[in-house]
């Protein structure tokens, strides 16, 4: 179905009926009901009703082929966020299984965080645990996430920059560990297109002139191979290799090469009925056409980590250009395409050789998230190494058995000791490359053949170790070895370089180690005490900066209010001795400090009697409001409140401005009665402005001049006095 057709649930009846038992399709038929009636109220930003987004969500799930739990939760993966139903209703009308996985999805909505971005980053953590538990959990937020990038232009710019370039860093590395290259791909062009539009676009253009050239080569290859694979008897289909945007974009970039500079983008795809028959094609390939050095890769005698499997060549085509070939069986290309969801376990008949148990066994670096979950106590440094183990460039390289092991570009010896094994790790002293000794920061490259020298009589781990390898799963097996190893001894220097940092903020340490301020910290990052922090700080699982600056996160605000309080007074002193005017014949004076700059707020226009706040402005002194004025009751405003009251002055040689609103029945002659109702209490009148709509009904706005409240209280007591008159009240603007 193509991406951009609405999918609908007889859609997904249809496709799910394919490979699922009729109790199956009852299932999701009974999810489909729950989330529309949940969602029945709500609506997208498009304007849309809301459920149009699971249905699609529940769609891609479909099209994957994955099992009636995972679709089910793909109709309900928003019920729990964005409605009153509760994960215990999900267990009791459906399941626990679809309620867990639904959990795995819902963002944490009742915690309040210090920033957006650490409240992504919990998020995202949530998310990766449970998807340690259970893969599907992953499927279905790759699902959303798919769809919500098909809709994103009914989102701000800043919005639709922000998910895309969350996209880019977090779910399409994701998408690829996982080998969904047909979700992987349009999440990355997608992004790219918000992130770069003018690039995007200006590839597109590009792409579209090159289109017919392209396609009659392409054509011409392909008759020249069926020929030859007919007269051996090979069955095939070959077909142009589609060339994704963001792909082009980024050897654009990396490579600093200009569009038609790139010459993959001749490209084909050949998939046959074995393996044997994969050899024998590229044999042809290579016969026909002179390969180029160091383009070719073997990924079926070495699958990578997200069981893709496929012969990769790059020849010197018919016409003299660089043509790249992919050679691969049937099984092979649905790996390619739906990758982990091809394997999914619930898909009986349909799992890699060895059965589930051979699956889970090559997809062990989910379960190690559990493992970096325990260790990490911070979010933000959680998903920071997940970019790193899961999401940068990969490098293969080989055990003295032969074993292929999988690290991320940049790993060391003691990277690939610990991947091995814990013990390994902490006992190496030295390692041989390629039967070379070689030091333990080497950097590691494909097709190294490493040994571990290791020892019983080490000293272990070495602090420098945490600075020099590149894996979280080292990282965390040494902090482990430190914590167990030197605990006491790591309590103490972790307290002193707590203290350290604290006063390096200019503050006193006890004035934030107390009790209250430290149980914030241990809720905060897991610790079962304060031991557990001080020995985490001394064995670096975390920072002394990152806990000081936490601890003194209250005080070091509150510093800064008053430092900008006594700033700013300080400024409006300034003006006050720079001789610029005061306004003396306000009435007002400000508790215990003189010469301010003081002004009776034109939005509420307070008159003496009223209850009365001072609010300090920058460069225009301080700002005198009713304390009922709805301007300054933000919690933002209230930061910046001084004492102030009426001076005890006669005043009824000053005059104050108040602004009164009129309701009444229009009639003839009623402006005229109010205007002279004013008049009588000998009150001078400044602005006056009348207006009636259909019903009659009139509202008239005056601007008058009084004394004091007892002034003005007889003055609408007056007005209301006139016939047809319903209500008089002080305006705010």
């Amino acid at each position: 179905m193509a991406k951009d057709e609405i999918i609908t649930i007889e859609n997904i009846i249809q496709l799910a009926s394919k490979y699922l038992i009729a109790e199956d399709i009852a299932f999701i038929q009974r999810a489909y009901d729950f989330a529309k009636d949940a969602h029945s109220e709500q609506f997208r930003k498009s304007g849309e009703p809301y459920i149009i987004h699971p249905v699609q969500v529940a769609g891609i799930l479909t099209n994957l082929e994955m099992d009636a739990e995972t679709i089910a939760g793909g109709f309900l993966h928003d019920v729990v966020e964005d409605t009153d139903v509760t994960l215990k209703d999900l267990e009791e009308v459906f399941n626990p299984e679809v309620a867990m996985l639904v959990d795995g999805v819902t963002k944490l909505g009742k915690i309040k965080y210090k920033s957006k971005e650490l409240l992504q980053a919990e998020n995202h953590r949530k998310m990766f645990v449970a998807m340690a538990k259970d893969i599907r959990v992953i499927l279905i937020k790759l699902a959303d996430r798919l769809h919500n990038m098909r809709t994103l232009k009914h989102l701000p710019p800043e919005k639709q920059r922000r998910i895309s370039n969350e996209t880019l860093e977090i779910f399409a590395p994701l998408a690829h560990r996982l080998g969904i290259s047909t979700i992987k791909w349009e999440l990355e062009d997608t992004a790219l297109r918000y992130l770069n539009p003018q690039q995007y676009y200006r590839i597109v253009q590009l792409m579209k002139q090159k289109r017919e050239e392209r396609e009659s080569y392409i054509k011409g290859v392909v008759e020249e191979l069926n020929i030859q694979f007919d007269e051996v008897k090979i069955g095939a289909e070959i077909s142009g290799r589609p060339k994704h945007l963001y792909s082009i974009y980024q050897k654009m970039v990396k490579q600093n090469k200009q569009f038609n500079e790139i010459y993959d983008l001749l490209a084909i795809r050949i998939i046959v009925n074995s393996i044997k028959d994969c050899y024998a094609v590229l044999g042809i390939i290579h016969t026909n056409w002179k390969p180029m050095p160091g383009r070719f890769k073997d990924y079926i005698a070495m699958p990578k980590q997200n069981l893709y499997q496929s012969l990769h060549t790059t020849v010197i085509g018919p016409k003299g250009d660089p043509l790249e070939v992919q050679i691969r069986t049937k099984e092979m290309h649905e790996i390619a395409e739906y990758g982990i969801a091809a394997h999914w376990a619930y898909k009986e008949g349909k799992q890699v050789k060895g059965g589930k148990k051979s699956f889970e066994e090559k997809l062990t670096w989910f379960r190690e998230i559990l493992e970096w979950q325990t260790d990490s106590h911070d979010a933000e440094e959680f998903i920071e190494s997940l970019k790193v183990d899961l999401f940068s460039d990969m490098v293969y390289v080989f055990t003295p058995k032969g074993d292929v092991i999988e690290l991320p570009a940049g790993s060391i010896p003691l990277d690939f000791a610990y991947k091995i094994h814990t013990e390994i790790g902490n006992k190496t002293i030295g390692a041989k490359i390629n039967g070379k000794m070689e030091p333990l920061d080497y950097t590691l490259k494909n097709g190294d053949i490493i040994e571990v020298v290791t020892s019983n009589h080490s000293y272990g781990p070495s602090q420098d170790w945490l600075k020099m390898t590149q894996t979280t799963q080292a990282k965390s097996k040494i902090k482990q070895y430190f914590k167990k190893q030197r605990r006491e001894e790591n309590i103490v220097k972790g307290k002193e370089a707590v203290e350290k940092e604290i006063r390096a903020l200019n503050i006193d340490p006890k004035e934030v180690l107390t009790a209250d301020n430290m149980q914030r910290i241990f809720d905060r990052f897991n610790f079962a005490g304060e031991d557990d922090m001080f020995a985490a700080v001394g064995y670096q699982g975390i920072t002394a900066a990152l806990i000081a600056t936490r601890l003194t996160d209250k005080v070091r605000q509150s510093q800064q209010k008053e430092q900008d309080l006594e700033k700013t007074i300080e400024e409006v002193k300034t003006d006050v001795s720079q001789n610029k005017p005061q306004k003396r014949d306000s009435g007002v004076q400000v508790k215990g400090v003189d010469n301010l700059l003081i002004r009776l707020a034109k939005c509420c226009n307070p008159v003496p009697g009223d209850e009365i706040l001072g609010y300090i402005t920058k460069g225009r002194g301080v700002s005198v409001h009713r304390a009922d004025c709805p301007n300054v009751q933000t919690e933002e405003a209230k930061e910046r409140y001084l004492q102030v009251e009426w001076e005890n002055v006669q005043t009824d040689n000053l005059q104050y401005h108040v602004d009164l609103e009129v309701t009444a029945f229009d009639r003839r002659g009623l402006l005229n009665e109010v205007l002279q109702a004013v008049t009588e209490m000998k009150t001078n009148l400044t602005h006056v402005n009348g207006k009636s709509d259909r019903n009659k009904m009139a509202i008239i706005q005056i601007t008058i001049l009084i004394h004091n409240k007892g002034h003005l209280r007889k003055v609408v007591e007056r007005i209301k006095q006139i016939k047809d008159v319903y209500s008089v009240t002080r305006t705010v603007h």
